[in-house]
């Protein structure tokens, strides 16, 4: 029943993709000649336009379909996704389509007879593109809805008796319309529990072929723990002849703060544990936004930073720009720069310590540029340089860095991203002297959670509320 529904639900995905490919093929045609009213080749001997026939395009709808649905099965597209996100699933498909537009291109271009409108092409790798995603999503969701229903439904066995295999429990139930089924667990010899996170155990590893066949799961989750792990390969073993489908879930969840992801290195599995999520297109996407946001702030507070400038110099001795060490992006140091506002001999007597809202050190215009967070203006130079981002954790002395690192847990995890000129926990009131704790917290949610809508968002939020704060000094 289950292959049958596995079955029926591949050869939605590729009718409605063929459909969808076909329609916007004849679409993009009309719209490229009929509703622009735009021209097609040059006759060499009348000299006038011609028009390319439709059935010249219209005669290609079945090979672009078949050649679409052949890379999109090579790329993996109609195997079970699942458990895979829907955004992940976007990000698979348009790579797909951009690798089967390329290869029609490349033979496009061999072809003499006649030169295929290049408008045309870009119109359907657009409309294409944005089809397949649509449909792809209604039939997530119809997936989703018939699942929560009990149809279409996966039945797993899970092994192992730790936090992982709880875990798995836990997920499978917090999303019915995975429709991914427990059915039991195994434990391994020696253990006479009777549930699992109330899933109920069957028996133990030296069982598990047998229980296999008898309850006819169709994926087997391996979620020992580390004092279990010995069990593996025997448990492997026992499997190695059998067809239902081996997933392993390693019991690292002690380890993860920001997440990890499995990756496959030339037939190697690798498990990535709290890796920044600036890797790839959102590092690009990141830094563009940071280029430009920097480049138009510089230009457009430029008044603003000389009328600043002319006045440190002329309230108080000493140099206009304050460079000081900081620790950003992997642990490594940068000179910070900042609109002086404290004497130029501040830290002489006292040494590395904490603004506090009575500082006998600040100028009088100083403690004016601290309180509205213009000292921070500069900062945009280091933004622009790449020592900085617009959004990220606050930037820290090294010399607090050592301190905090053995008091606050996780709290070097904040370097795995850029440091910002403002942040999460900036927007939130958690600046100045105030809880560590609750800093780090905001810190790791922004990375766990990054995107460049949530920066958008802090620095939306920056500019109506992030200036002037009462723990500004």
């Amino acid at each position: 029943m289950l292959k049958r529904y596995n079955g029926l639900v591949g050869l939605a995905y590729r009718v409605a993709d063929a459909a969808i490919i076909v329609a916007v093929w004849n679409l993009c045609y009309w719209i490229r000649f009929s509703l622009f009213a735009t021209t097609g080749k040059i006759d060499p001997e009348l000299g006038h336009i011609e028009m390319v026939p439709f059935e010249v395009y219209a005669s290609l709808s079945p090979a672009v379909a078949v050649l679409w649905l052949f890379v999109f099965s090579w790329r993996g597209i109609y195997e079970s996704r699942r458990m895979v996100r829907m955004v992940v699933e976007f990000r698979d498909l348009l790579q797909a389509h951009a690798i089967a537009l390329l290869m029609f291109i490349g033979f496009a271009y061999f072809v003499k007879q006649y030169k295929y409108s290049r408008m045309m092409m870009a119109h359907f790798a657009l409309i294409a593109g944005f089809a397949i995603c649509f449909s792809h999503g209604v039939i997530r969701v119809v997936l989703r809805c018939v699942r929560r229903r009990g149809f279409n439904l996966r039945r797993l066995l899970i092994v192992g008796e730790s936090d992982a295999s709880r875990t798995v429990i836990d997920r499978m139930r917090y999303f019915p319309e995975l429709g991914m089924k427990v059915v039991g667990v195994v434990t391994p010899e020696g253990r006479s529990t009777q549930q699992v996170n109330g899933a109920k155990v069957l028996g133990h590893i030296a069982d598990i072929r047998e229980l296999v066949q008898e309850t006819g799961v169709d994926e087997v989750f391996v979620a020992l723990a580390h004092e279990q792990s010995t069990h593996l390969e025997r448990l492997l073993g026992l499997l190695q002849d059998e067809t239902v489908a081996v997933r392993v879930v390693p019991d690292v969840q002690a380890y993860v703060t920001l997440g990890c992801e499995a990756e496959d290195f030339d037939g190697l599995p690798v498990v990535r544990i709290n890796d920044s999520p600036h890797i790839g297109i959102a590092a690009m996407a990141k830094r563009a936004l940071d280029i430009a946001g920097s480049a138009i702030a510089l230009i457009v507070l430029s008044p603003v930073l000389l009328a600043i400038s002319a006045l440190v110099k002329l309230t108080s001795p000493g140099p206009i720009f304050y460079a000081q060490e900081r620790m950003g992006l992997d642990g490594k140091t940068f000179r910070m720069y900042k609109f002086r506002s404290m004497r130029q001999d501040a830290e002489r007597m006292s040494g590395a310590v904490w603004a506090n809202k009575n500082d006998d050190r600040r100028t009088r215009l100083g403690t004016f540029l601290r309180k509205t967070s213009l000292d921070e203006l500069p900062q945009f130079w280091n933004v622009l340089r790449g020592d900085m981002s617009l959004v990220g954790p606050r930037p820290e002395r090294p010399v607090f860095v050592r301190k905090f690192r053995e008091e606050i847990p996780h709290y070097m995890l904040r370097h795995k991203v850029k440091a910002g000129i403002t942040g999460w926990a900036q927007v939130n009131g958690w600046r100045g002297n105030t809880s560590l704790d609750r800093r780090i917290e905001c810190d790791l949610f922004y990375i766990k959670n990054w995107s460049l809508s949530l920066d958008l968002r802090i620095l939306l939020m920056t500019i109506w509320r992030g200036f002037i704060h009462k723990n500004a000094y």
